[in-house]
């Protein structure tokens, strides 16, 4: 095992690696000059080529390049284009908390409502349960994540209107409280952005589930559980839900992979202040240093999620060796 997390830790460097330097290369021949747009209206030759000199863009690319990559295994992400002398690090310390809430939660939602479903779908396959449940999981798979955020935007404000801020009660359409907070206020603000973050990953793992159980559940020493008289609870959750696991285990890096981009539209959308929010916003900036910052954390995020996928298949299967 610890020569396995080795050579996966090993490959988790080269994949940063890659990715920095594919968005340094896309960043650096980006139209546009971060210094010209910085300096805007107060531009002038002197203050242009001492700004450059601080964000080290006077230097050869691949001097910049060894530079960024030497800071970065020290956190250190460098300075913001568009907020003057403001470190990197200080922009996202405020939207990570934030945007890792959202993302818990979304993956919990996913996994304890999509993986029952897909479970109660087999077990009654191909009756009016399977059928109503699976359309409505195709529905919510087909429909584009921003799309069913407008539209949980309209229903919550129709519901505050009808309520009409009944006993303090009021649904609001934007924001996201304070983060890690669970009081009245926050929920109001948190629930419908949840929601509809994890409704996509929820219909895909109901699908997904259901096709891996129906699999499991024709195989012959599923119908030998049944045979020696094991209750139904037994055969469906120790015999064959174990084995089904494993090509839902296969899909988490996937899944992670889903989630983030729907997090941009997500955070976009409900206006949440979190680290998609912050990349999008440094896009329409040209704020090259935070858009590489947190590609490189999104692309750490889903190899750790393909990593932990990997573990899990030991612990769900003994047979399956990591080397």
């Amino acid at each position: 095992m610890v020569q396995f997390l080795v050579k996966r830790f090993i490959g988790l460097l080269f994949v940063v690696i890659g990715v920095t330097f594919i968005t340094f290369i896309m960043g650096l021949n980006a139209p546009g000059d971060p210094v010209t747009i910085l300096l805007g209206q107060h531009f002038n030759q002197a203050q242009y080529v001492a700004l450059k000199h601080v964000y080290g863009l006077d230097l050869p690319w691949y001097t910049q390049y060894w530079n960024y990559l030497r800071n970065l295994f020290t956190f250190n992400f460098g300075l913001s284009y568009e907020y003057k002398n403001r470190a990197v690090v200080d922009i996202l310390a405020g939207g990570l908390p934030i945007t890792l809430e959202l993302g818990m939660w979304g993956l919990l939602l996913t996994f304890v409502i999509g993986i029952p479903l897909g479970i109660l779908s087999a077990l009654k396959a191909n009756t009016w349960i399977d059928t109503t449940n699976m359309t409505v999981m195709l529905v919510l798979y087909a429909i584009p994540v921003f799309i069913m955020a407008v539209l949980a935007q309209v229903f919550l404000v129709w519901l505050d209107k009808v309520t009409g801020g009944q006993n303090g009660i009021m649904w609001p359409v934007s924001g996201w409280g304070s983060a890690w907070q669970y009081g009245l206020t926050d929920i109001q603000f948190k629930l419908a952005p949840v929601i509809v973050f994890a409704l996509g990953g929820v219909a895909y793992y109901a699908r997904l589930t259901r096709t891996t159980m129906l699999e499991v559940l024709r195989q012959d020493y599923v119908r030998t559980a049944r045979a020696k008289g094991l209750r139904e609870r037994v055969v469906v959750y120790r015999h064959a839900l174990r084995n089904a696991m494993i090509p839902l285990i296969t899909v988490i890096g996937i899944a992670i992979g889903f989630l983030v981009t729907g997090a941009f539209f997500i955070e976009n959308i409900f206006n949440i202040p979190g680290i998609a929010n912050i990349t999008v916003t440094s896009v329409f900036n040209r704020d090259y240093p935070v858009i590489q910052a947190t590609t490189v954390l999104l692309a750490v995020a889903v190899v750790l999620a393909n990593l932990l996928s990997d573990i899990l298949y030991t612990i769900v299967d003994p047979r399956i060796k990591v080397e």
